[in-house]
């Protein structure tokens, strides 16, 4: 018996919906199966770019000239979590598992920020923030590693920072994730720029940060090349700088970490 317009119809619509209720299933399955990997890669991908920002691991590199890779080279590393309004230490979160992205997304975990203190336009930032400390032989620190963001052109700028044992000085900057134009804002991925942060002092006299990306430079040791033609990513780079190492950044930290080391009076 031929079948009439309705039941054609019908038939399709069962069809679709039974692939489409098939691919669900098949996606989900393959997500949740993946996860674990994915958890395992983002980790990874977590620590190679901080040993790039320290300057432990060559750029593009998964091992470093010792042929140590970045689980290994980031054994002598550890992980605080840090109270950014006070600077003090704390364990009110699993400093392993804590994402501070996302603490900054609910108003419980973070605070908001006025236009005026939102100098590397954030919105909110997040109460608790992570460290990584990098201790030498002998148990003396060696390498502080912050993460750092802030808007440029396009997007946001995430990326770390990475301080000498002076608590002073840089010693390298490392973005892993931006959406700045390349050959433009996306210089910020230039391994020659990112080399020349290497020593460039964060801090003036009083304590307040001072690094200024300039066109010109005239030889003082808070200055960087800007990117050329990148204007609004240069501005971009120089403000989330400024707030990470200040007072609503990790600038509390900083300063009782240098009184303690007997830097400060």
């Amino acid at each position: 018996m031929p079948v009439g317009p309705r039941e054609g119809i019908k038939n399709i619509l069962v069809v679709s919906v039974v692939v489409c209720l098939l691919c669900s299933i098949i996606v989900s399955f393959t997500a949740v199966s993946l996860k674990p990997r994915q958890d395992v890669n983002k980790e990874l991908d977590r620590k190679q770019n901080i040993l790039r920002a320290a300057g432990l691991l060559p750029a593009g590199a998964t091992t470093d000239a010792e042929g140590r890779d970045a689980g290994v080279l980031f054994e002598s590393f550890e992980v605080r979590a840090v109270d950014l309004e006070t600077g003090e230490f704390t364990s009110d979160v699993d400093a392993a598992s804590y994402d501070q992205i996302r603490a900054a997304r609910f108003a419980e975990s973070s605070r908001d920020l006025s236009a005026e203190e939102d100098i590397a336009t954030l919105g909110r930032r997040e109460n608790i923030g992570l460290a990584y400390f990098k201790q030498d032989a002998v148990g003396a620190l060696e390498r502080l590693v912050i993460p750092v963001r802030g808007y440029g052109l396009w997007g946001t700028l995430f990326g770390f920072l990475a301080i000498d044992r002076d608590l002073t000085s840089a010693v390298g900057l490392s973005f892993y994730a931006h959406k700045e134009t390349p050959g433009l804002g996306g210089e910020v991925d230039n391994a020659n720029w990112k080399a020349s942060w290497d020593g460039v002092m964060l801090f003036d006299e009083t304590g307040e940060p001072a690094v200024r990306l300039v066109k010109t430079r005239s030889g003082s040791d808070y200055e960087i090349d800007a990117l050329s033609g990148a204007t609004l990513t240069t501005r971009g780079v120089e403000n989330l700088i400024a707030f990470w190492t200040g007072e609503l950044g990790y600038g509390p930290m900083l300063e009782r970490l240098k009184l303690a080391n007997g830097q400060v009076e």
